[in-house]
């Protein structure tokens, strides 16, 4: 009974459909269709800095990459130094100053970064981090993109100088310009994959200071990488 009700009944169905979409035109659901609004500069900016708060960064803005020179000079120097030890020949000789590692800087950010470390007695260290591991106090670093959904730093740190720098010192310093923040993780994939073509590629995602709860589900930070994480939101526009 089922096969002859369809066999009586469905070309009606299928004649009464299409008189039903003789008047459809596709641009009336283009309005529908349309992709999501593109959030504003300044939703952004609030997005990404309560998410990057409530996992434990510092975020700070500032109007040029002189601030953020400054303010990581500043911070390095007041990081407790510890006993330091480097080779010079075949002896050994303690350092009495903090060290700020900072590679990939341009020329004239560099030179500016080193008359600033000079004044306060901070050594500037930009190659061969490696062997420097134990003198890094503070790392900076500029970020290439920002996820304002989760308040994560996307850093292309194929260079081994720049993981070091934002992985092995107690304080990490990140500049992320604003016009580098994104909505979500997914906008970047374009970038990602264009990247992963010409490999080796590697690509640091930082959210917020390193930490774990693997002891007795205790959080505890700086356990794994830096202790603290000083964002510092230029405006470069």
């Amino acid at each position: 009974m089922g096969y002859q009700y369809f066999r009586k009944n469905l070309p009606f169905q299928l004649r009464d459909t299409s008189k039903a979409l003789a008047g459809y035109q596709p641009t009336e659901r283009l309005d529908v269709m349309q992709s999501p609004k593109i959030p504003s500069r300044a939703n952004l900016v609030s997005q990404f800095t309560a998410a990057a708060k409530a996992v434990s960064a510092f975020v700070k803005p500032i109007n040029s990459p002189e601030q953020a020179l400054t303010y990581a000079v500043e911070l390095c120097a007041c990081q407790k130094t510890r006993f330091l030890r480097t080779e010079i020949g075949n002896g050994k000789e303690s350092l009495d100053k903090n060290s700020l590692a900072a590679p990939g800087l341009n020329s004239g950010l560099l030179t500016r970064l080193k008359e600033l470390g000079s004044r306060a007695g901070i050594n500037i260290l930009t190659h061969n981090l490696r062997n420097c591991l134990e003198q890094m106090e503070a790392g900076l670093t500029f970020v290439d993109h920002a996820i304002a959904e989760t308040g994560t730093l996307v850093i292309n740190a194929s260079d081994e100088d720049l993981r070091l720098a934002t992985m092995i010192c107690e304080a990490h310093v990140a500049v992320v310009p604003i016009s580098n923040l994104v909505p979500s993780a997914t906008d970047l994939e374009p970038v990602l994959r264009n990247s992963m073509n010409r490999p080796p590629a590697y690509w640091n995602f930082i959210t917020g200071a390193s930490r774990t709860a693997d002891i007795e589900r205790v959080l505890a930070l700086g356990v794994h990488g830096p202790l603290e994480l000083h964002i510092l939101l230029w405006e470069d526009s």
